[in-house]
């Protein structure tokens, strides 16, 4: 009995597990706020980022297919919809559990279809105005800037963000605006109370996906305020599609509040309303 004793006591004081102290804790939490608190580098756009900021445009208007997609699935009307189709196809179907699948199928296809004609038409417009020609659009007017964010991966820089701004004076004659949301459809004119100092539009808010919830989405939208105070303006505005949750809090806590909100997204007006994708006009005062 008195081996297995000291057998026992060895082992705990042989045991790799640390003491319970304060010191630990404090280290621990040292290590998390290192870990939260990543550092990047915000800087212009340059030429050479041209690949790297095409793929992460086209892969941030796409990635939000799938949460307007459910956005619209999980619609009252579709709901009752969906539920007569999958019910017809089980009558048509002499009660066919896979005919009723089958109709309630397609009917979602044709859903998520509509979701994505609205997102590839407003990828495709922009690829064919503005983000066709970046320097030009951005770069060359003192009133719009685009910038990427960079990270530290590996020891080696890596593209994990960008934000665009396009600034609107109030004698600017520039027909039909641009139809600015970040990852989404098109916008109509917008109306904000621009004052004598105008107001800048931000657009392009796109941040790669594990870089996400680090404060980096925050620092970009800080960088677009930044500017519009440099260049003098009232307010920036920003539209943003419903189904962007993580956006819409974002930018709440960073002090934008709804201004006005529209459905029109410029494809064919049944899609729109199959969709039901709603774009939220947001500002801040600066």
């Amino acid at each position: 009995m008195a081996d297995y004793r000291k057998l026992y006591l060895k082992s705990r004081t042989s045991s790799s597990i640390k003491p319970f102290t304060l010191r630990n804790v404090q280290e621990e939490r040292v290590g998390m706020s290192q870990k939260n608190n990543l550092q990047f580098s915000i800087r212009e756009y340059k030429p050479s980022d041209q690949a790297v900021v095409m793929s992460l445009f086209r892969n941030g208007i796409f990635e939000h297919v799938y949460p307007a997609f459910f956005q619209a699935m999980s619609n009252p009307d579709h709901v009752g919809v969906a539920l007569s189709i999958c019910m017809a196809g089980y009558v048509l179907g002499g009660s066919s559990y896979f005919q009723a699948l089958l109709f309630g199928s397609l009917w979602a296809g044709l859903i998520y279809y509509c979701c994505y004609d609205i997102y590839e038409g407003y990828m495709l417009r922009r690829l064919s105005a503005d983000m066709a020609d970046i320097p030009t659009s951005y770069l060359k007017n003192p009133d719009n800037g685009f910038w990427v964010a960079e990270a530290d991966v590996n020891g080696q820089s890596k593209l994990v963000g960008i934000v665009a701004v396009t600034g609107k004076r109030g004698g600017d004659e520039e027909g039909e605006r641009f139809e600015e949301w970040n990852g989404g459809v098109s916008g109509t004119e917008a109306t904000p109370d621009s004052r004598d100092g105008g107001f800048g539009e931000m657009s392009h808010v796109v941040v790669v996906f594990p870089w996400r919830r680090k404060t980096l989405g925050s620092q970009l939208t800080r960088k677009a305020l930044d500017f519009c105070k440099e260049r003098g303006f009232a307010e920036l505005v920003v539209n943003v599609g419903s189904s962007q949750t993580a956006a819409i809090s974002m930018f709440q806590k960073l002090g934008f509040l709804q201004t006005a909100s529209h459905r029109n997204t410029h494809r064919n007006p049944w899609f729109s309303k199959l969709a039901g994708i709603k774009v939220i006009q947001m500002k801040k005062l600066i």
